[in-house]
């Protein structure tokens, strides 16, 4: 398997929540309550660049995805 990474833009939505998107991955949109909801919801770590991230501010994420 090999590894590439995706560019993963996180905004804020002004009714509260944010989405994420990727100009890598045409027609993914994922949203969420929180900016870690995922993480803590499955016991994962959060992103290190998510811990230094101010509430509603947006981050833009470089994330590995393994691809067959």
């Amino acid at each position: 398997m090999d590894e590439v990474t995706i560019r993963l833009p996180i905004e804020p939505l002004e009714e509260g929540g944010y989405v994420a998107t990727s100009p890598d991955v045409p027609g993914l949109v994922a949203e969420g309550r929180t900016i870690v909801e995922s993480c803590l919801e499955h016991g994962d770590l959060a992103p290190a660049a998510l811990s230094d991230a101010k509430n509603h501010a947006a981050v833009d994420l470089k994330v590995p995805v393994l691809v067959r």
